[in-house]
């Protein structure tokens, strides 16, 4: 709950009646009211003691109230406070202009009290509210901060000892010596080697998507056939292990975006088509000019099961699988390829429908050359 009593209020005006009036009132509704005779003499006071609100007189000697307040916002640490002018009845041309330059409010003269009281309260609301709001915000930006540092050091400090065990599982199950392991213990050995890679993929995913929300790139003229057959290398092992069939375009469209990134989205929409296609898998690739919003769209068509329409719309939802009765893959996927294509400017989507197949595509800015 917003407590006003004790906000505090800086009254600027050269005629003592006003500053009375609204001294005394303000001061019966428990508000705390410091005085200023002048726009100088106001522009000090609130350097030193920045009050909540400000009732700002137009017609003062010296620098008017419309050069206090432009001074007032252009101050960093006075901008934000809320300033309500005060002006003569008839005077719409000043009521104009103070709100150009910044100020929340007038309220006119002679003073309505309850008015005056009821627009205060108004003003001092919206002020307090932003005030907890931005602290609020500070909070969790400091939190997510070391919340990235530390979830960033504990994801490398994982790697090294997992990669140390990965390895021996595998030597152990590759060795050329006579090892003599039961059956039950290689199958213990492979349940490790696959365990240790599974949780290897969480990491390094991780560790992308960390990338993917806070770092700066550069997006360039793309390569697409060159990227491809980078993600495609990297997938080798899986299309041999389904021996898949993919199918090619003749020809990429030209598209712009960051290399690396792009590479990543066709490794994982590969990866899922693969696991999740047809047995043997046949993929079909392809990409395509929209003129309407000046975008390529790319796509990968697989011969699998398709989906249902319930599942669609959390396809790219994190730690969300294809199919839950297969324990391939961690989930993250496709909310990484999400959030890689939207921060290149594009969009993500699927199409299925069950019995005919899906087709997962992205799309990127179309380049010019």
């Amino acid at each position: 709950m917003i407590m006003l009593q004790h906000s505090s209020i800086l009254i600027v005006d050269d005629v003592a009646e006003n500053i009375s009036l609204l001294f005394e009132f303000l001061m019966s509704h428990n508000f705390e009211v410091s005085v200023a005779e002048n726009g100088e003499s106001a522009l000090e006071v609130i350097e030193e003691y920045p009050p909540n609100l400000i009732l700002l007189d137009v017609m003062m000697p010296g620098i008017d109230g419309f050069e206090t307040c432009r001074r007032i916002k252009a101050n960093p640490k006075t901008q934000d406070i809320p300033i309500i002018f005060m002006t003569a009845l008839s005077d719409t041309v000043d009521k104009v202009k103070g709100l150009e330059l910044g100020a929340v409010d007038y309220v006119t003269k002679p003073f309505q009290q309850e008015e005056v009281l009821a627009r205060i309260n108004v003003h001092l609301t919206v002020y307090h509210l932003q005030t907890a709001l931005e602290a609020r915000n500070q909070e969790l930006e400091a939190k997510n901060t070391e919340l990235d540092a530390f979830a960033h050091t504990v994801a490398h400090d994982l790697k090294n000892p997992l990669s140390a065990m990965i390895n021996l599982a595998y030597l152990l199950i590759n060795s050329k010596e006579v090892v003599n392991f039961t059956d039950k213990q290689r199958e213990y050995l492979n349940y490790m080697l696959l365990a240790g890679r599974q949780m290897d993929g969480i990491i390094s995913a991780l560790l992308l998507l960390a990338k993917v929300s806070k770092q700066e790139i550069y997006v360039s003229p793309l390569d697409m056939r060159a990227i491809f057959e980078q993600a495609q290398q990297r997938i080798q092992p899986l299309i041999e292990e389904y021996q898949a069939r993919i199918v090619f375009p003749r020809e990429w469209p030209l598209s712009y975006g960051y290399a690396p990134w792009v590479e990543e989205v066709w490794a994982n929409y590969l990866s899922n088509a693969l696991k999740y296609g047809g047995r043997p898998p046949i993929l079909e690739l392809g990409g395509i000019f929209l003129k309407k919003s000046n975008k390529v769209q790319f796509w990968v068509r697989d011969n699998g099961e398709g989906l249902p329409v319930e599942k669609l719309s959390k396809l790219f939802t994190p730690f969300t699988r294809l199919h839950r009765s297969q324990s391939q893959g961690h989930g993250l996927g496709l909310s990484i390829v999400q959030r890689i294509i939207e921060k290149l400017g594009g969009e993500v989507g699927v199409e299925s429908q069950v019995g005919q197949g899906s087709t997962f595509y992205f799309s990127l800015p179309a380049s010019e050359n």
